[in-house]
């Protein structure tokens, strides 16, 4: 595929990022709540990381790696937060991340975007599995990928290592045969 497609919801637009979405990304991903509930995003949130990881995400679409949505509210088209697959061609599989700015939290955006990225992976990019995980104490982000569903398969123990704190996550996934049977 040449170029991302936009995605739409009954509320969203799911589009590509641009480097002018970069202060927004900064000013939602940068709460310290945001970065403390995910792996990959650092605290504090300093000037420049939003439009480098910005920058990558075009290159690594088109290298079938990743692909990263914008989630926007319709019609408005403000930043809500981010979803993506991160892409494992070798196993034709991917992993669902994403995370939801804390002003826009318990609004539903997070299992609205969930819905048709999983979709999409399954649709469009043709992938056989997709999985995701939470850490345990993030009950929110375990209810959004309950309800998109994803099937629980196990928690690990002490996993992920945040902020010098050993983490416990929970592990879902689903095949493209399951996610039919369920949709």
């Amino acid at each position: 595929m040449e170029h991302q497609p936009i995605l739409i919801t009954e509320r969203l637009k799911l589009r590509p990022f641009t480097l002018a979405d970069a202060t927004d990304v900064q000013r939602l991903a940068g709460h310290r709540l945001i970065a403390s509930t995910t792996l990959r995003i650092p605290h504090p949130y300093t000037d420049g990381i939003a439009e480098k990881w910005i920058e990558t995400q075009r290159r690594d679409f088109e290298e079938g790696k990743l692909v990263n949505f914008a989630i926007t509210r319709r019609p408005h088209n403000f930043i809500t937060g981010s979803i993506g697959l991160i892409i494992d061609t070798d196993h034709n599989n991917a992993e669902l991340g994403y995370w939801v700015g804390k002003p826009y939290w318990n609004q539903g955006y997070a299992t609205e975007a969930a819905r048709h990225v999983v979709k999409y992976a399954f649709e469009v990019l043709n992938l056989h599995r997709v999985h995701a995980h939470h850490f345990v104490r993030n009950s929110q982000s375990g209810r959004v990928i309950q309800n998109i569903p994803l099937i629980h398969e196990g928690t690990l123990k002490q996993h992920i290592k945040k902020w010098q704190q050993y983490e416990d996550i929970v592990i879902y996934g689903i095949t493209k045969k399951d996610w039919k049977k369920a949709t």
